[in-house]
C-alpha cells in the first residue's frame, strides 16, 4: 500500500520515527564516550563553524537514505529548529516532509511549522504545568553543576560540568514531577522538559493526520519513550538512558553494538523490516 501525503505523493505506508543524537548521529565526544572513536567509515552528517561535529557510519548513511527515499522517514529531536538544520543531509541528501524539533514542541511540514499543533501545545503549557521560571526558583537549592540554556523560550538544560548524585537526581525528579515537568540526563545534558511538550504527541498528530498505523520507532532517552510506546516496534541503543530505567516494554528492541554501531545497526534492521 502506499501512503498518499498532503500533496499527493506517492510513498510506502510504513513509517521510521527516530531520535538523532546517541541514536543515528554522534559527536566526537559521544563515540569517545561508548569506545567507539570516529574512524573512516563514518561520514560527516553536521557542520557546526565550519567544522564536522556528527557522524554515522558510512553503511548508516546509505541504508537511511534509501528508507527516507521509499518510505515516510520523520526525525525526531529535542533540539531547537534552528539546531536540527545544521544536520545538512535532511536537507541535501535525502527527502524529509516531516520533522519534530524542541522535543515535540514544534512539527515543521516540508520546512513549514504547523500552526494548528503550536496552538495546541499553547494551550497544553498554560493548563496543564508551571511556567519554566517558578520551577527554576525551586531548583536553586541544589546548585547544579553546569551551565543553564534555555531553549524556545520553552525548556531548558544545564550542561554538567561533574555527575550529580543518584540521590539528587531522583529529587530533582520528584520536584519536576509535582509541577508538570519531565527530567532526562543525556550524556552532560540534564533536560527539565514539560510534560505536554511529548515526542510521543507530536508523532501520534503526524500518523493521525496522515493516517499512517504501522510505526517503527528509535531512541536513547527517557523524553523517548513517550513515541516508542505507540510504535509497533522500536529499537533503543545498548548505551542509553532508558537502559538504565526499570521500565519494560515487549516492543521495545535493544541493539547488541553500542555508538555509532548501534545506529547502524537499528537502521540496517529498519531496512530489512520495511523490505518484507
Amino acid at each position: 500500500m502506499l501512503w498518499i501525503d498532503k500533496e499527493g505523493c506517492g510513498r510506502s505506508m510504513n513509517l521510521f520515527a527516530s531520535d538523532l543524537d546517541r541514536t543515528l548521529i554522534y559527536s566526537k565526544r559521544a563515540l569517545s564516550e561508548m569506545e567507539t572513536p570516529w574512524n573512516e567509515s563514518m561520514v560527516s552528517v553536521e557542520v557546526k563553524n565550519g567544522e564536522d561535529v556528527s557522524f554515522m557510519t558510512k553503511e548508516s548513511f546509505n541504508k537511511l537514505k534509501e528508507i527516507a527515499t521509499k518510505h515516510l522517514f520523520i526525525p525526531v529531536t529535542t533540539r531547537t529548529y534552528e539546531q536540527y538544520k545544521r544536520i545538512f543531509i535532511f536537507e541535501k541528501e535525502m527527502p524529509v516532509t516531516y520533522c519534530v524539533t524542541s522535543n515535540g514542541a514544534n512539527i515543521h511540514y516540508k520546512g513549514e511549522p504547523i500552526k494548528a499543533w503550536k496552538e495546541i501545545i499553547r494551550t497544553r503549557l498554560k493548563r496543564e504545568c508551571m511556567e519554566k521560571e517558578g520551577l527554576l526558583e525551586k531548583l536553586q537549592n541544589y546548585a547544579l553543576p553546569g551551565e543553564l540554556k534555555v531553549a524556545d523560550n520553552l525548556f531548558f538544560y544545564y550542561v554538567l560540568k561533574t555527575k550529580i548524585d543518584e540521590n539528587v537526581k531522583k529529587e530533582l525528579t520528584k520536584v519536576a514531577r509535582e509541577n508538570g515537568w519531565n527530567i532526562s540526563l543525556q550524556g552532560r545534558k540534564l533536560y527539565f522538559m514539560p510534560i505536554p511538550i511529548c515526542k510521543g504527541e507530536a508523532i501520534k498528530y503526524i500518523k493521525e493526520r496522515e493516517g499512517i498505523e504501522q510505526t517503527i520507532g528509535a531512541g536513547d532517552s527517557v523524553l523517548d519513550f513517550p513515541f516508542l510506546n505507540i510504535c509497533q516496534f522500536a529499537y533503543i541503543p545498548s548505551h542509553g538512558e532508558l537502559t538504565l530505567e526499570e521500565i519494560k516494554n515487549p516492543t521495545h528492541n535493544l541493539t547488541i553494538q553500542k555508538g555509532a554501531f548501534a545506529g547502524e545497526e537499528i537502521v540496517s534492521n529498519v531496512h530489512r523490516q520495511f523490505l518484507l
